[in-house]
């Protein structure tokens, strides 16, 4: 089994594998174009961004400037909206469900190392997937890490260091993030 291989089946490998390299680089020259044209150029924008995320079910507006890792590992769901200066790290997937709103400076990674130093020096990690539902809501400068499930319907506070999973229909906040509260039929009232 290939690094690459082992690194798109969420097994543990040795990063500098050159296909993933191949695909890093193409991804990086494609958020260089992207970041590089005008906001007006609203024809050629989306077809960069189409090369780039392949994984689209539906309208998706992403603000410049943008970085992701690879591309074809984000799946974005219908009425998908990125302010300036998002970054997803998508070794491993990162899904995007339906009527998502991610604020400026957020940043998604799904890449973790050892902690061990050694095992780190040799060249060891894992990707872990990122999910979100739909209906979400992401603060100004939150940092959602690998392996996270967020549920449907949440706000994610402005600053968040996701950790852990957060349920649906809540409102997270913090560093660590964590539930404050349930959403409910009041908050429709509230802007």
């Amino acid at each position: 089994m290939t690094e690459k291989e082992k690194a798109l089946a969420g097994m543990e490998f040795i990063r500098g594998d050159i296909d993933l390299k191949k695909q890093r680089d193409h991804a990086e020259a494609l958020c260089f174009e992207l970041n590089h044209t005008s906001p007006q150029n609203t024809e050629k924008r989306e077809e960069i961004l189409h090369q780039l995320i392949k994984n689209t079910r539906g309208r998706f507006y992403i603000k410049s400037p943008f970085i992701c890792e690879y591309g074809e590992y984000i799946t974005l769901g219908d009425n998908f909206f990125a302010n300036y200066n998002c970054k997803l790290i998508d070794g491993g997937r990162i899904q995007f469900g339906d009527d998502v709103l991610i604020g400026p400076d957020c940043t998604f990674v799904t890449a973790q190392h050892p902690t061990d130093p050694e095992r780190r020096k040799l060249g060891y990690q894992i990707f872990k997937p990122i999910s979100v539902g739909n209906n979400v809501w992401f603060g100004a400068g939150v940092l959602v890490c690998p392996g996270v499930t967020i549920g449907d319907n949440c706000v994610i506070g402005a600053g968040s260091v996701v950790v852990k999973d957060i349920p649906a229909n809540c409102v997270a906040v913090g560093n660590p993030c964590r539930v404050i509260r349930e959403i409910t039929k009041d908050d429709d009232k509230n802007i």
